[in-house]
Formats: structure tokens, C-alpha cells, sequence
């Protein structure tokens, strides 16, 4: 049987992506050049032949990245809470300069597996419910090739997993807004075939 083929997008641009830790708050929005690139995304995945589902967490800047995506196909975009960004806690909407100064920072970089954030989730708890959601998605759609817009850290802790690693070292992988990560899913485990992809033909994933 041929693997799933999960194309994680990370959202695009927002008018606080790199200054604000947002969360799981509602309300943000794709700055004008989110949208671009989120054209510029769907139009890549365009280039391959069959996309079964277009899947993405709740939050605004996910379901507006996932739009010109399921639109291209003629689909519509399916939400699953579970491909959410981390719940920050009390940390929600600060800024990352600020947060830079606090002593757990280095925590959050360099033992993630170690930390909770206040009042929210610890990083394992977002990495098992997000695998968790891919795993849903694989099953409900055997041999196909899906897309899940999601967030930074979720699909980084998709990678760690999938490649086997730590989730210490799952801060070393690089996510820019809307590039497209890969993964195959085979009976036998999880093929990474590429990550943080921001340009270029995306068509030989098709064959994979």
C-alpha cells in the first residue's frame, strides 16, 4: 500500500509572528503578505495530483492559510483543534523579547521536554496530541496525500518524532511561515522527505 503523505503548512505571516507569543488565542489574523504566501503555497501544492483533505487547527491564521489551498482543490478546509499551537498559559501574548529575559527561557530551549508553561500545556502534551491528530488523519485517509496547516512548534515536534529524535532537540529544526514540511507515513513508520520547504516544485512528492 502506498503511505500517507502529510504536507504539514505552517500559517503565514501574521502582524506578530516573531514579536508576540500568541498561543491559542483567538483573533490573529494573516498580515496582507500571510495572504501572498499563502497563495503561494496552495499554488505549489497545486502542483501535485490528488490532495484528498486540506485539514487545520482552529486559529484564524491557520483556517486563512488552509483557504486558497482547499479552494484550488475544491474542497473544504477541516478543523481539528488538536493541530492547534501550544497553549502558552499565562505566557499568552507576551513578547518574545520580554520573554527572553525570564531564566526559564532556556529552559523552553534547551530542555522543552522538561517544561510547562504557566497556567498551560507542557511540551510532550503538545507533541502527543498533535501526533495523535496525524495519526487520525493517516488513518482516516489510507494511500492519499492531506495537508494540516498548523503552527510552528507543533510541526516541529512532528518532525522530532517522526525522525525518531528527542524532543530537546526539536528546537534545532527551523519552520518558516508557510513553508511545507513531508512526511510518509508507511506501515513500517514515518519517512521525512522534506522540511521547512519554501519554494521550489513540489510535484515529486507525488511519487513518494
Amino acid at each position: 500500500m502506498r503511505p500517507t503523505l502529510v504536507l504539514l503548512v505552517r500559517h503565514g505571516l501574521t502582524p506578530t509572528t516573531g514579536k508576540i507569543l500568541p498561543g491559542q488565542a483567538p483573533g490573529l489574523h494573516l498580515a496582507e503578505d500571510g495572504r501572498r504566501q499563502a497563495d503561494v503555497v496552495a499554488a505549489r501544492i497545486d502542483r501535485l495530483p490528488k490532495v484528498a483533505a486540506v485539514y487545520a487547527s482552529q486559529l484564524e491564521r491557520a483556517r486563512e492559510t488552509a483557504m486558497p489551498i482547499a479552494r484550488l482543490r475544491g474542497l473544504a478546509v477541516r478543523v481539528d483543534r488538536d493541530l492547534a499551537d501550544g497553549d502558552v498559559g499565562e505566557w499568552t501574548g507576551q513578547k518574545l523579547r520580554r520573554l527572553a529575559r525570564k531564566p526559564e527561557w532556556q529552559v523552553v530551549q534547551r530542555h522543552p521536554s522538561g517544561f510547562r508553561f504557566p497556567g498551560g500545556e507542557s511540551f510532550t502534551e503538545m507533541q502527543t496530541r498533535v501526533t495523535s491528530a496525524l495519526a487520525r488523519i493517516v488513518e482516516r485517509h489510507p494511500g492519499a496525500v492531506v495537508v494540516a496547516v498548523s503552527h510552528a512548534d507543533p510541526i516541529k515536534a512532528a518532525v522530532a518524532h517522526a525522525l525518531g529524535i528527542h524532543l530537546d532537540l526539536f528546537q534545532r529544526v527551523m519552520i518558516a511561515p508557510c513553508s511545507v514540511t513531508a512526511i510518509g507515513y508507511h506501515r513500517q513508520g514515518p519517512v521525512v522527505l522534506t522540511v521547512n520547504s519554501v519554494d521550489g516544485d513540489l510535484g515529486w512528492l507525488g511519487g513518494s
